[in-house]
């Protein structure tokens, strides 16, 4: 078996939640993705929205039987001798498809190959075969160090919870409610004091409400750097659930800039500058409050754009109050204000 050496390594990843204007929502999941030659192998792989096996969130012996399975200390999960690679976000089931591959040790090292999508436990190669990825051929030392790792040393869990500073008025109550269903732990208090370190250190990111005024605001601050605790501050741009779910999920994505779809959304006079790494489907909203305080949302771009720079038109977006852009991909979300 013939194949080219590619680089193997491991690193966190994000796939984000939302809420969308109609009611529905999706997920928010943490994982550790593959970096194949120093790119996230799932920007290969189009515009799928999937995670890997080894999610944050599934429990440890079932994270680490997933690690064992890709050192091939374990039996494969699917017929075949083949090995999920990535799944459904939402619930896992191979019914909503997979990208499976074979795991096989050649000498000392490990190879990656005939990559499918898979939605029954036996894959048709010539049907739904991704053709132009892999083999990968991996030298057997870094390939064990690096899955080695996550048994040796998981770390501490990922810190998916947030927590709201304010009154526990009505739009807090909203937006507590609007996260613990896509999957993200939230608490409301009015301040951090006398909270124990060891607590402060499972939020991954703390949103102030409009009741908090600047001396709470700094006294929490200071809370969390008393015990050492970095974490993402988010200041909501208006009351409006989507668009505050949006910001806490950008604050909450730990992957490393060059590893995400999404990297950079500037608005300007009647356009929006998207930047994308690779090609990946884009849908572009413009949330609002009209004069009756009532969120309104506007669509104004869904389609796949190719990796670089994009200028898109902010239509129908009314010239006076403030409007706030939202652009999602799959695994990111970036969220600016219109110039007014």
């Amino acid at each position: 078996m013939s194949a080219a050496y590619a680089t193997f390594g491991l690193a966190p990843a994000t796939r984000a939640g939302g809420v969308r204007a109609d009611g529905g929502y999706q997920l928010h999941r943490d994982f550790v993705d593959f970096i194949v030659d120093g790119r996230p192998l799932l920007f290969q792989l189009s515009d799928l929205d999937a995670v890997s096996p080894l999610a944050s969130d599934v429990p440890p012996a079932i994270f680490t039987a997933q690690v064992r399975c890709l050192l091939l200390e374990a039996e494969p999960p699917l017929p075949d001798d083949r090995y999920v690679i990535y799944g459904c976000p939402e619930c896992e089931d191979l019914a909503c498809g997979a990208v499976t591959a074979l795991i096989e040790r050649d000498g000392d090292d490990y190879v990656w190959r005939d990559f499918a999508w898979q939605t029954d436990p036996h894959a048709d190669l010539e049907l739904n075969g991704y053709h132009g990825i892999g083999p990968f051929r991996f030298h057997g030392p870094g390939y064990r160090e690096a899955l080695g790792a996550l048994l040796a040393d998981p770390g501490p869990p990922a810190a998916r919870r947030v927590l709201l500073i304010g009154a526990r008025v009505a739009l807090l109550a909203r937006l507590a409610a609007a996260l613990r269903t896509i999957g993200i732990g939230t608490d409301i208090t009015r301040d951090a004091d006398g909270v124990p370190a060891e607590e402060l250190r499972c939020y991954g990111a703390v949103a102030f409400g409009p009741t908090a005024g600047e001396p709470e605001r700094a006294a929490v601050r200071a809370a969390f750097d008393r015990a050492g605790v970095a974490v993402a501050y988010v200041d909501g741009l208006a009351p409006i659930i989507p668009l505050l779910v949006a910001q806490i999920e950008h604050a909450l994505d730990r992957s490393p800039l060059p590893q995400r779809r999404l990297t950079r959304m500037v608005a300007a006079a009647g356009t929006a500058v998207v930047e994308v790494t690779a090609p990946c489907r884009v849908r572009l909203t413009a949330y609002r409050q009209d004069r009756f305080s009532r969120a309104r949302s506007h669509d104004l771009f869904d389609g796949v754009l190719e990796p670089g720079s994009h200028r898109l038109p902010l239509d129908g977006i009314p010239a006076r109050g403030a409007s706030y852009l939202v652009a999602r991909t799959t695994g990111g979300v970036l969220v600016a204000a219109t110039p007014r």
